[in-house]
């Protein structure tokens, strides 16, 4: 019999309206466990749980934070071979990725307990005799955190542990595909020593819980990751109630490979930033814009190195990539395999449905030669196992194609040259740049963010967190 798992609210562990199978995209016969769906009415008790225990927790002493910061970094760090596994079995990340990214959560709220004990203010003069001016940060209030499936710990932990490092309360909502990561992570936080309401789980779609979260009055800030029309939707909601709102959305990240690069560094950089976790990352190198000198070169090279990646249950030893996380991501994939071909494209490799030992979502992963910058399969995210190839004469018009998207998350360039990895560093239009290294892979202590259609509001991670989760107060005193 399934495990039941419920939303945790003010402390308490409490069922909703019903329970989800959990299902392993490796093994569809596989059911992690059954997941409680928050009602609307759930909803509103934990976002009143959150408000209640607001006042106490915005003031309480920095090391009772950081102690119970530091105590769920611990626990994930010593848990990370177990929760890594659930997290392969649950997303279909490979098991070393998986372990991988439940480091990173844990790592992650280790660094903010530190910065528990790092907030800073100023104390200045005054342009007036005798009167002092303090400038210190304060937190928002109740954080609403919504989540995407593709990372489903180290997202939820860059958004849970600044927020609770600054002195907020949170109520988190995660995707509805991914719950059990989600569930682990609050199963930690609850034993933490961080008082009840301080922060809530609520599981559920978002037509019935994303909404409310969203416009719920007792919420004063929205942290939301995912696509890029459900952002303009919540980014338009919250402009209305002057919301704080912080949103990570889309990308269409490019990947240049210049004639003077190293061409297997170049091969392995781009297979890694286009197809490792089955091209299920907002910074993944999707469009590989390739150089005359070296385009032949490349091309045959990549083919190579495709043809030797393996693709299989996500908790098998040797496995490169592991399944795509549900049956619609997967068929979106392949649809847009037949765009591609529909506007002119060749597939080089790659690009079918794979039936393996266990009933699951596997997929070639896909690359397509012959493109242009206009076709779609280079303008709209597929978020899958696919890339595409485009061929430009040199430095600048690949520069050009580089920016010439509506996204501005990731960018790379390979290349030998100082002259074009400083000048594409300074001039590419995109939050973060890798030179000679894969888009897909950032540190957890510095800013994570994009341009143009891929953020809006403060970054994420890092010291830079806290534009987001404080407010900026100026206090004057008559000396």
């Amino acid at each position: 019999m399934t495990q039941k798992h419920d939303n945790l609210i003010a402390g308490e562990w409490i069922a909703g309206t019903g329970y989800t199978p959990n299902i392993n995209p490796s093994n569809l016969g596989d059911v992690i466990g059954e997941y409680t769906q928050a009602s609307a009415e759930q909803l509103d008790a934990a976002v009143q749980a959150a408000r209640t225990a607001f006042p106490a927790w915005s003031v309480s002493s920095i090391q009772a934070r950081a102690d119970a910061l530091d105590k769920i970094g611990t626990e994930i760090l010593a848990r990370r071979e177990e929760l890594g596994t659930l997290l392969a079995r649950e997303e279909g990340k490979t098991k070393a990725e998986g372990i991988g990214e439940a480091a990173r959560a844990g790592n992650i709220f280790k660094f903010f307990a530190g910065e528990c004990l790092r907030l800073t203010g100023e104390v200045v003069p005054s342009v007036r005799p005798g009167i002092g001016v303090e400038i210190t940060r304060e937190p928002v209030g109740v954080v609403g955190i919504v989540t995407p499936w593709n990372f489903p710990m180290a997202i939820p932990a860059w958004k849970i542990a600044p927020a609770l490092a600054y002195g907020n309360c949170v109520v988190m909502k995660p995707a509805d595909l991914v719950p059990g990561c989600a569930w682990a992570l609050a199963e930690i936080i609850s034993r933490s020593g961080i008082p009840a309401g301080v922060f809530n789980l609520v599981m559920g779609r978002g037509s019935v819980i994303g909404d409310p979260l969203v416009n719920h009055p007792g919420v004063d800030a929205i942290s939301f990751t995912g696509s890029q029309a459900v952002g303009a939707h919540i980014a338009q909601q919250c402009a209305v109630k002057l919301k704080k709102v912080q949103l990570e959305m889309g990308g269409k990240n490019p990947q240049v490979i210049l004639d003077d690069a190293d061409l297997a560094q170049a091969v392995e950089l781009s297979v890694q930033s286009a197809f490792f976790s089955t091209g299920q990352r907002c910074t993944a190198s999707s469009r590989l814009i390739v150089t005359d000198g070296i385009y032949s070169k490349f091309v045959e090279a990549i083919k190579s190195r495709m043809a030797t990646l393996k693709v299989g249950d996500a908790l098998a030893a040797g496995i490169d990539i592991g399944p795509v996380s549900s049956l619609s991501q997967l068929e979106q994939d392949l649809s847009y395999v037949d765009i591609g071909q529909k506007e002119g494209a060749v597939l080089l490799a790659g690009g079918q449905r794979l039936k393996l030992s266990t009933d699951g979502f596997f997929m070639a992963p896909a690359l397509l030669t012959d493109t242009t910058a206009d076709m779609r399969i280079n303008r709209e995210e597929v978020f899958g196992p696919v890339a595409s190839i485009i061929r430009v004469k040199g430095y600048e018009e690949a520069l050009f194609e580089a920016n010439n998207t509506p996204f501005g998350l990731a960018a790379g360039v390979a290349t030998t040259s100082l002259k074009y990895a400083t000048h594409f560093k300074r001039h590419s239009q995109a939050g973060m740049v890798m030179v000679n290294l894969p888009t897909a892979g950032v540190d957890y202590h510095v800013p994570f963010g994009g341009r143009k259609g891929s953020s809006y509001g403060p970054r994420e991670q890092g010291r830079y967190a806290q534009e987001f989760y404080t407010v900026v107060k100026t206090a004057y005193t008559l000396a």
